[in-house]
């Protein structure tokens, strides 16, 4: 290192610790000041508001007021005692056609071949399922109705109607054992049907900790 730059940190060091001492005398032996907290905002929009940076509008306007169709096309979800399942209703002998034509390739024609998933169960459960199958494992008929109506068939989702989508659940269910052949549903037969899983799932009321139920 050259004189002048051993100078130059020198003159730096110096300046440092001056600046420390001063600070220390200020203080007169206190740790170094905290800053002021801010004041809490009074609401979530207040802080909301705080974050913008200088000039930006207080309201963005973005997007519309949904309008009461445009809300009904989203909210489609079926609850387990059914309510949310709409009008219509599909017989079992309608639902075979339906699906022959547009599920069997994908789950057999019995609904155990696959190669997807299968429909009916290879056999029952005792501590835990033999496979996810819809008669062994689906606690709710109406689950299998909103998934189907907004899932399948896989290539073309949400394209069957509701009475297309009765008819092929109900199909489903005969298959495996549930409902009668010659069965028809809508809302409440559906609603209707017990499922032979429907005991085997519990609320959850772990709070942590290692416990499996």
């Amino acid at each position: 290192m050259t004189r002048r730059r051993r100078r130059l940190v020198l003159v730096v060091l110096s300046l440092a610790g001056a600046a420390a001492c001063g600070g220390e005398r200020a203080g007169e032996g206190r740790g170094p000041r905290a800053a002021d907290p801010a004041p809490a905002p009074a609401d979530a929009s207040a802080a909301w508001r705080a974050a913008l940076p200088p000039g930006a509008p207080a309201r963005f306007d973005f997007g519309r007021e949904p309008s009461a169709e445009r809300i009904a096309l989203w909210d489609i979800d079926v609850r387990p005692d059914g309510e949310g399942l709409p009008p219509g209703r599909g017989s079992v002998a309608d639902g075979r056609r339906i699906y022959e034509a547009r599920c069997a390739a994908c789950h057999g024609l019995s609904g155990a071949e696959g190669p997807d998933e299968r429909l009916v169960s290879g056999g029952a459960w005792e501590q835990w399922p033999a496979d996810r199958a819809v008669g062994a494992y689906w606690p709710y008929a109406t689950t299998l109705f909103d998934y189907t109506r907004k899932a399948m068939p896989q290539n073309e989702p949400g394209t069957l109607s509701d009475d297309e989508t009765y008819a092929v659940v109900g199909y489903v269910l005969s298959l495996n054992g549930l409902v009668a052949p010659g069965a028809v549903l809508d809302s409440a037969a559906l609603a209707s049907v017990r499922m032979p899983a429907r005991d085997r799932f519990v609320p959850d009321n772990r709070t942590g900790g290692p416990a499996i139920r």
